[in-house]
C-alpha cells in the first residue's frame, strides 16, 4: 500500500516538474521570435526569415468567426497608417480560403507589411504560448517580446507598446 502510494505521488510529482519545465523553455523560447513556417494564403511558405529587420513585429493569432478577432482587424484596418512601420503577422488554424476571405473582408491584401498565415500543423499556440483567441504577441525592432496580450487591445496601447524604445 505505501509503495503504490509513493509510486503514485513520485508520478505527480514527475508530471509537475515536466510542466514546470517545460512552460520555462517555451517561456525561454519565445523571448525572441521563434523559427516558424506557415503557408500564405496565395500558398507560399513564410517563415521568420522572411521578417524584415529593424522593424516591430505584431503576431495576431485569430480565427474568422471571432467576434473580437474581427473587431481587432477592423480596428486595424481604420487605423493602418499608424501601423506602417510595423508588421502584421495574422496567423489562424483555418484553410487558406477562409483566411483569405478574412482578409479581403478587412481590405488588408494590399499592404505590404500585412501577412495573412495558415498554420495547419497547429503549431503557433505552443510555439507561442498563446491560449486565446484573438491573442496578440508583440515584438520590438530587435525581435525581442515585448508582451503577450490575450484579447482584442485599443490601437493606441498597441503602437505606445511596439514603437516605444
Amino acid at each position: 500500500m505505501a509503495l503504490a502510494f509513493i509510486s503514485i505521488l513520485s508520478f505527480f510529482a514527475y508530471q509537475i516538474i515536466t510542466k514546470i519545465n517545460h512552460k520555462k523553455e517555451v517561456a525561454e523560447n519565445i523571448k525572441t521570435i521563434p523559427e516558424f513556417i506557415y503557408q500564405n494564403i496565395n500558398g507560399g511558405n513564410f517563415t521568420n526569415k522572411n521578417l524584415k529587420e529593424g522593424i516591430p513585429n505584431l503576431f495576431v493569432y485569430f480565427n474568422s468567426e471571432c467576434e473580437y478577432c474581427n473587431e481587432e482587424a477592423k480596428i486595424i484596418k481604420q487605423n493602418i497608417d499608424k501601423f506602417k512601420n510595423i508588421q502584421l503577422i495574422f496567423v489562424s488554424l483555418e484553410k487558406p480560403q477562409l483566411i483569405k476571405m478574412f482578409a479581403v473582408k478587412h481590405q488588408l491584401t494590399a499592404y505590404n507589411n500585412v501577412h495573412f498565415l495558415c498554420d495547419s500543423k497547429v503549431t503557433f499556440a505552443t510555439t507561442f504560448d498563446v491560449k486565446s483567441l484573438p491573442c496578440l504577441v508583440l515584438y520590438d525592432k530587435n525581435q525581442k517580446l515585448i508582451e503577450k496580450i490575450k484579447g482584442q487591445t485599443k490601437t493606441e496601447i498597441l503602437l505606445k507598446k511596439l514603437t516605444s524604445e
